[in-house]
Order: structure tokens, then C-alpha cells, then sequence
């Protein structure tokens, strides 16, 4: 994508960002499931991506209602995505608690980038006047929020007590 000309270029390229983003977040969230220890963290992973996913394809439908049928790679979400597999499942943890704590911070951290993206989309969708768009941005930051929150109860009760 060219320079943004307008609001509604910052707009789709937002968009076509997280859509790139959600891509490489769920595929990588599915294999921090599948390295969870505990069976909670692992079961509300295996439905954030399931989560990612639905999210996606409101991405899909919102930038088609703008003519736009193609992502930008999201060289931020890349970086996190690094960051998760260097530091949740390609190190050496030989402790599955200790493995889990380090899950939920990765997860997290790719969360909160979301969060900003959207809710910077759910911005400019408002200030172009496309409450419809809005609508549909506030219940997906909402969902996130959501499920950052769950993730940081999970971690306070259960994992890091484990993980000494």
C-alpha cells in the first residue's frame, strides 16, 4: 500500500494491519496451546484463537465494505511473534508452570498490541462516521479486553503460585 492520503487510508491500512497481525497471532497462539501445561490456560488459548479468527473475518467484511481485498504484513505483530517463540517454546523451560507464566506474558503482550490497533481503528471508523464499523470494532476490543483479563485472573490464582 501507497502513503495515506486521507483518514480513509489510515483507516484500511490500519485494518489491513491487524489483519496481518491476527494472522500471525493465531497461528502462533495455537501452538502456545499446544505447550501449555495447564489445562485452563490451554483450553482459553485454544479459544482466543478461535476468537482471533472470527475477528479476522470482521476485518475481511470491514475493509471489503471499503473496496480493499488484501492485508499489509504487520511487521509489529512479527516482532511479537518472535519474542513468543524465542521465549515460549523454543527455550529450554523444563517446567511447565514456569513455561505457563511465560505463555500468558507473551500472550498478553500480543493482546495489548491488538488492543491499541483496534481501538485506533474504532477511532478513525467514528471520526469517518461509519457507526456500523464502530459497532463492530468496540465488541472486538471489547473481546480482548475480555480475554486479557481472564488470562491475568488465570495467572494471579493458579500459575504463578506454582511457578517458584
Amino acid at each position: 500500500m501507497s502513503a495515506p492520503d486521507s483518514l480513509t487510508d489510515c483507516y484500511t491500512e490500519e485494518l489491513a494491519d491487524l489483519w496481518s497481525a491476527n494472522d500471525q497471532m493465531e497461528k502462533v497462539v495455537r501452538e502456545l496451546a499446544s505447550k501449555a501445561g495447564d489445562a485452563k490456560l490451554k483450553s482459553k488459548l485454544e479459544k482466543g484463537a478461535e476468537g482471533i479468527a472470527r475477528h479476522t473475518e470482521t476485518i475481511k467484511q470491514l475493509l471489503d465494505d471499503c473496496g480493499i481485498d488484501e492485508k499489509e504484513h504487520c511487521k509489529g505483530m512479527e516482532g511479537l511473534v518472535k519474542e513468543a517463540r524465542k521465549h515460549a517454546l523454543d527455550a529450554d523451560i523444563s517446567d511447565d508452570d514456569v513455561r505457563d507464566v511465560v505463555i500468558v506474558a507473551q500472550y498478553q503482550r500480543m493482546c495489548h498490541y491488538g488492543i491499541c490497533g483496534f481501538g485506533t481503528s474504532k477511532a478513525f471508523a467514528e471520526a469517518l462516521g461509519k457507526s456500523d464499523h464502530v459497532a463492530k470494532l468496540d465488541a472486538i476490543t471489547e473481546d480482548i479486553y475480555d480475554t486479557d483479563e481472564n488470562l491475568s485472573d488465570l495467572a494471579e490464582r493458579s500459575v504463578n503460585l506454582d511457578a517458584k
